[in-house]
């Protein structure tokens, strides 16, 4: 772990700052300056610099990666200027989802900032509870992967594979996890950095309480412990929405999907650049790609960050549920899909070049059976599951005591029609020894025994019902938009709300 020592300037710091500042322009210097003056006083002074420590949370997408930019300006700017600055943690959070061009971008990143082997940089990986220093070539932990793909498959089969549901729930409560962690690891920190405006950071508290609220957390209290009660609201929440996906008795899986909490006696404090810089890509596209090296590579962009390459599985699901599900073709849920992705990328003001690289990926045949294959390979080495996996899960077949399971057989399995009775009795409550339809069960599915009958007790969610604690998060989701599309039973024109990203 490389710890900051204090002292001048590192000898390469006016070239780096040079180059970096080069691309700034004069309103973002000007940031840089008034948040190096924020730190100061904050630390208590110049001389106080030394032992301060700031952190990014680094998702590796290009948002995220002019923040560390940023940052690094300032820590720069002020070791040149006043000869101390604070140590800068960048944390980079990973999942199954992250594939390996993202850690190649924060790779290019990072040496472009001269961050690898300089002593007052702190670059960590997080896998989940794994904490260790970053290189590019870390494997990503077995544990992991198997916590992952179990999240993705039960909270697609209850959600039908809808995209938000499916991939981002589990991720997000992770997400709370993985600040707790980067943020009080090794001695803490004393300021988190991040890119959201003081606006979004209040709806999204709010948001949060809201939930921890219906969830029975005390938020009184919450409210009264800073970012640690945002935690442990979140921690509340997740308690809830996983006794609900795999049961009350499913000790093992609660815990270590647990959201830490960090410690009491410290409070890191969130001081946000979103005033003072431009988050349109375009206005800083050559500081991102031409000096930082970052490339949007074909599965880590989809369409909206350039992080991780899930949206690409979420358009492949909604295009399997609606070859699989509903008899239509492959390619009309893929344009519904790519219908809500448009609005979703105008919505974050994504430059057009970038909108028209996303959705050209997907404009001819050849381009859309690339694409198809893609996701394939890719939910294989990522997650481990096959098509016939996926397909399994977006017809959501075992849950509602499997009231779907007889469709799902003659559409899907035909040559297994008539083993519904041996499926239901394995799934029911006295749990019927069958080893050949068991072993059939989890080659189907991806999923074991005792996670499938948890499904067969649970229900299909209804989103337009509160009912659940997975419909009370999509109705607090924005990534959502209605589209256009048939309504399979009668052939006539529909629209559907589905969620995205």
């Amino acid at each position: 772990m490389n710890q900051h020592t204090g002292g001048p300037a590192n000898e390469r710091y006016p070239t780096l700052h040079a180059q970096l500042t080069g691309f700034l322009s004069d309103v973002e210097l000007d940031g840089v300056k008034a948040t190096g003056e924020r730190l100061v006083e904050a630390a208590g002074g110049i001389d106080a610099l030394p032992d301060y420590k700031v952190m990014v949370a680094y998702g590796g997408g290009k948002d995220s990666t002019y923040v560390v930019a940023f940052v690094r300006a300032v820590q720069l700017h002020l070791a040149l200027n006043f000869g101390r600055t604070f140590t800068l943690r960048v944390a980079n959070m990973r999942h199954a989802g992250v594939p390996r061009a993202v850690m190649e971008n924060i790779d290019r990143v990072y040496r472009a900032l001269g961050l690898l082997d300089d002593d007052r940089a702190e670059l960590l990986t997080i896998d989940h509870t794994l904490v260790r220093p970053f290189h590019v070539d870390l494997p990503l932990p077995e544990h992991l992967i198997e916590i992952n793909r179990v999240d993705v498959l039960m909270n697609g089969h209850r959600a039908a594979g809808d995209g938000r549901p499916t991939f981002c729930n589990s991720c997000n409560l992770a997400v709370a996890d993985f600040y707790g962690r980067a943020a009080w690891f090794d001695g803490g920190v004393d300021v988190v950095m991040t890119g959201d405006s003081r606006r979004e950071q209040l709806l999204y508290s709010a948001w949060i309480m809201r939930l921890a609220k219906a969830s029975g957390v005390d938020v009184q209290e919450c409210r009264t412990m800073g970012f640690r009660g945002i935690l442990l609201a979140l921690r509340g929440i997740g308690d809830t929405y996983f006794r609900e996906l795999f049961g009350d008795d499913s000790e093992s899986e609660l815990a270590e999907r647990e959201v830490s909490t960090g410690d009491r006696s410290m409070q890191p404090q969130f001081i946000s650049v979103y005033d003072l810089v431009s988050y349109r890509v375009h206005d800083h596209w050559d500081l991102i790609v031409d000096f930082l090296g970052f490339q949007f590579d074909e599965l880590a962009f989809s369409f909206s960050e350039s992080d991780c390459a899930n949206p690409g599985l979420m358009a492949h699901l909604r295009a399997l549920r609606a070859e699989f599900v509903q008899g239509r073709t492959y390619d009309e849920g893929l344009a519904e899909y790519l219908e809500l992705a448009e609005e979703l990328m105008h919505k974050k003001e994504m430059p057009q070049n970038l909108v028209d690289l996303a959705l050209g990926r997907y404009d001819t045949a050849e381009k859309r059976l690339h694409r198809r294959k893609l996701s394939d390979a890719f939910a294989r080495e990522a997650f481990g599951l096959s098509e016939e996996a996926l397909v399994a899960m977006v017809f959501s077949p075992f849950t509602d005591r499997g009231a779907r399971l007889a469709a799902f057989l003659e559409r899907c399995h035909p040559d297994r029609a008539d083993a519904a009775d041996r499926i239901h009795a394995v799934l029911g409550a006295d749990g019927a020894a069958d080893d050949e339809t068991a072993a059939w069960l989890r080659g189907v599915s991806g999923l074991g025994l005792t996670h499938l009958r948890t499904l067969y007790t649970s229900s299909l969610v209804d989103f337009a019902a509160p009912g659940t604690i997975i419909s009370r998060v999509r109705a607090g989701d924005p990534h959502k938009y209605h589209v256009a599309t048939i309504d399979p039973a009668s052939g006539a024109p529909a629209t559907e709300l589905i969620s995205g990203r």
